[in-house]
C-alpha cells in the first residue's frame, strides 16, 4: 500500500523497505523504527545545527543551543507530523489502532524523525537536510532568534513584568483520555488584566506554554 515517496517530504526512496520501516511502529512486527528513530534524531539536530548557524552568522552559541531545541523537541515534531498527516501513513498494531495512536504526539514526532533517518541511510546527508529544510521551510521563514529562545511562559512573564504586573497564575482545568494517551487543559490567568488565556497539550508543561502563547497575544493586542 506504500508507494517509495511521501510528497511532503520530497524524497523518492531507492530503497523503499526504508520508507516502509520508518513508518512502522514496534506495535506492528519486529522491523520497526526505532532505529532508525536513533539515526533521525542525530542528523536532525546536525541539520537545524548548521541551518541555524549558516542563517545567524552573528548569533553565539548558547543562543544557537536555545533556539535549536525549541526547533527539534517534541511538540514542534508533533505538530510538523500532524501537517503532515504522518497519521495517516503510520503502521501500528490493532491495539495501538484502538487506542488512538495515529494522534499520539510520541508516535508521530518518532515517526518524523525515524523518516529523517530514512532518508539519510538512503541517499546521504545532503538529501536527509533538504528533507529537513522542506518540512520546516514556515518555522524557519518566520524564525526569530530572539523569541524563539525564549518560551512562551518566559515571555509572557518578562512582558508582565516589563508593565510592572505580576506573574501570571496557571492552574489544570481539566485531564482528558487514559494514562497513555491524556491530555491536559490549563489556564493562564492574568487578574490584573482580566485575562484568562487556556491551552492543550500532551503535558502540563506543553498545555501551559500553550496557554501562556495565548495570554502573550491577549496582552500584547491590548
Amino acid at each position: 500500500m506504500l508507494s517509495d515517496r511521501l510528497p511532503a517530504l520530497g524524497h523518492d526512496f531507492r530503497q523503499p523497505e526504508l520508507l516502509r520501516q520508518a513508518l512502522t511502529h514496534r506495535s506492528f512486527g519486529a522491523d520497526h523504527n526505532e532505529r532508525l528513530e536513533f539515526i533521525g534524531d542525530g542528523v536532525l539536530n546536525c541539520a537545524i545545527a548548521l541551518t541555524l548557524y549558516r542563517l545567524f552568522p552573528q548569533l553565539p552559541e548558547g543562543e544557537l543551543s536555545r533556539v535549536r531545541a525549541n526547533l527539534v523537541n517534541k511538540d514542534t515534531l508533533h505538530r510538523l507530523a500532524q501537517s503532515l498527516d504522518l497519521g495517516k501513513a503510520v503502521r501500528l498494531g490493532e491495539g495501538e489502532l484502538r487506542s488512538g495512536g495515529v494522534s499520539r504526539p510520541s508516535i508521530l514526532a518518532d515517526t518524523l524523525e525515524a523518516l529523517f533517518g530514512a532518508i539519510l541511510l538512503d541517499a546521504g546527508f545532503d538529501a536527509a537536510l533538504a528533507a529537513v529544510l522542506r518540512v520546516y521551510r514556515e518555522e524557519l521563514d518566520r524564525l526569530d532568534p530572539g523569541e524563539l529562545a525564549k518560551d512562551p511562559k518566559t515571555r509572557l512573564q518578562e512582558l508582565l513584568q516589563g508593565k510592572r504586573l505580576p506573574v501570571p497564575e496557571y492552574a489544570i482545568l481539566n485531564v482528558k483520555g487514559e494514562a497513555h494517551l491524556q491530555t491536559f487543559e490549563v489556564v493562564c490567568r492574568i487578574p490584573a488584566l482580566g485575562i484568562e488565556a487556556t491551552g492543550a497539550g500532551a503535558s502540563r508543561r506543553s498545555a501551559e506554554q500553550a496557554a501562556a502563547a495565548d495570554a502573550y497575544e491577549q496582552v500584547a493586542r491590548g
